[in-house]
């Protein structure tokens, strides 16, 4: 069974107006979105988010949000 998650536009522009507000660095933390787009597209691993029909970014918005919780993803 697939499973279905949605996201809202509204939800990922909240999680990443999060992941730039607990971060020191505007910049930095764009940038550390768009590796992790680019890593994620090139990569062909059957995760949760594989199924969904989300674009890299979105994908990566949203699994950084969700590691909030670890400092040293965001630490300079």
């Amino acid at each position: 069974m697939q499973k279905r998650l949605n996201y809202s536009a509204s939800d990922i522009m909240r999680r990443a107006e999060q992941l730039i507000q607990h971060s020191s660095n505007r910049y930095r933390i764009t940038v550390q979105i768009a590796n992790r787009a680019k890593q994620r597209r090139g990569l062909d691993t059957s995760e949760d988010f594989d199924d969904l029909p989300l674009k890299p970014v979105t994908r990566a918005i949203i699994e950084m949000s969700d590691e909030i919780a670890q400092p040293e993803l965001l630490a300079d």
